[in-house]
C-alpha cells in the first residue's frame, strides 16, 4: 500500500537533498525507499535524503483518566543529547544508494534552513543552533554567505592510502582525513588532470576502508595564497552517491590537506571552488583541539508530494 510523503528539495552549492519532517520518528524510510526517492530518473532525484527527527521522541498514552507521558529516543539521538542537551533536532542523513552516513557539511546547512522554513524551530540569528548527527553534535550559525557550521575537531585518518582514479595514468598517494566522516585527498598537477579524471567510476582506495571513503581531487590555484586566503579547486566522488557538484566535509578535508602539504606559514582561511559554487573554510583553536568551520549558501528550491511503496 502506497503512502504520501511531503518533502522539500534543497541544495548547498549544487549538492542536493530531499528533506522531510518526521518530528516524532514515526515514519522512517527503508533503504530501498531512500534509493528510489534519490533516483534521478525514476524518483525526485538527489545526492542524499535528510529526515528531520527530534533527538528525543515524546509519546503520550492514556491510562484511565490520567495521561501518562514517556520519553524515548533512538541510540543516535540519545548520544546527541548526552553530548549537548540543546541538540533537540537530529539530522538523519542517507546517501543516494540508501546507505547511512555520519555527516554532511552541505546537508546540515540545508537542514537548518529547512527547520526554519518549516516552522519546526524559532531561531534567533545571533545564536548557535545545535544539531545532532551520527558524527556528533554540530553548531550552525547564520553567516554572510548563508550558514556556517563548526564541523568539530578533525583528525588524520588511520592509513596512508593509495588512490587509483579512472582517467589518471598512475595511482596517487592520498592523505586520509576525518571530519566526522572519512576522506582521502589527492592533489593533481594540472587543469588537464583535474578535468580528465572520471569520477563517475568509484576510485580504488588501497587499503580499502571498511566503511568506505570519499575521495577528493584538489588543484591548487596560482598563486596558492592571495590576501592571506588559500585557494584551491576540487572535484569529489562521494561514497554512496558518486560524483557530486559539491561536498561540504570534502571541501574542509581538501583545505586541511593542502594546508598540511604547505607546511609552516600556511593560512587558516581557505576559499574552495567546486563545480557547484564556492565555499569558505576556517581552522581555529578550541578546548579539545583544532576545529574546522565551513561556510556557504543553503537554498530550498521546491516542495512536493511523492507516493512511496511499502
Amino acid at each position: 500500500m502506497a503512502r504520501a510523503l511531503h518533502f522539500t528539495k534543497g541544495h548547498g552549492t549544487g549538492n542536493d537533498f530531499v528533506l522531510f519532517a518526521d518530528p516524532d520518528g514515526d515514519s522512517p524510510l527503508t533503504p530501498t525507499q531512500v534509493a528510489n526517492l534519490c533516483d534521478r530518473h525514476r524518483g525526485v532525484g538527489a545526492d542524499g535524503l535528510i529526515r528531520a527527527v527530534r533527538s528525543e521522541k515524546l509519546n503520550r498514552t492514556t491510562v484511565g483518566r490520567t495521561g501518562k507521558v514517556t520519553r524515548t529516543a533512538d541510540p543516535a539521538g540519545k548520544a546527541a543529547l548526552r553530548e549537548d542537551a540543546d541538540a533537540e533536532w537530529f539530522m538523519d542523513y542517507w546517501n543516494a544508494d540508501g546507505s547511512v552516513a555520519e555527516m554532511c557539511g552541505n546537508g546540515i546547512r540545508v537542514f537548518a534552513a529547512f527547520l526554519v522554513a518549516s516552522g519546526l524551530i524559532e531561531w534567533e540569528g545571533g545564536q548557535a543552533l545545535a544539531i545532532g548527527t551520527r558524527g556528533g553534535v554540530r553548531d550552525v550559525q547564520r553567516s554572510t554567505s548563508g550558514f556556517s557550521v563548526d564541523l568539530g575537531r578533525w583528525r588524520f585518518g588511520p592509513t596512508e592510502p593509495t588512490v587509483t582514479v579512472a582517467g589518471l595514468h598512475v595511482p596517487r598517494p592520498g592523505l586520509s582525513i576525518e571530519v566526522g566522516n572519512p576522506h582521502a585527498v589527492v592533489v593533481v598537477a594540472s587543469e588537464d588532470e583535474l578535468a580528465s579524471a572520471d569520477l563517475s567510476v568509484a576510485p580504488i582506495v588501497d587499503p580499502v576502508p571498511e566503511a568506505g571513503i570519499n575521495v577528493e581531487l584538489v588543484l591548487p590555484a596560482e598563486p596558492l595564497v592571495h590576501d592571506a586566503v588559500g585557494r584551491i579547486r576540487m572535484r569529489v566522488h562521494e561514497r554512496g552517491s558518486g560524483e557530486t557538484l559539491s561536498c561540504g566535509t570534502g571541501v574542509a578535508a581538501a583545505a586541511l590537506a593542502t594546508r598540511h602539504f604547505m607546511g609552516a606559514g600556511a593560512p587558516n582561511n581557505w576559499r574552495v571552488d567546486v563545480p557547484g559554487g564556492t565555499l569558505q573554510v576556517r581552522m581555529f583553536a578550541a578546548e579539545d583541539g583544532e576545529h574546522v568551520a565551513l561556510s556557504g549558501p543553503a537554498e530550498l528550491t521546491f516542495t512536493g508530494t511523492a507516493e512511496l511503496a511499502d
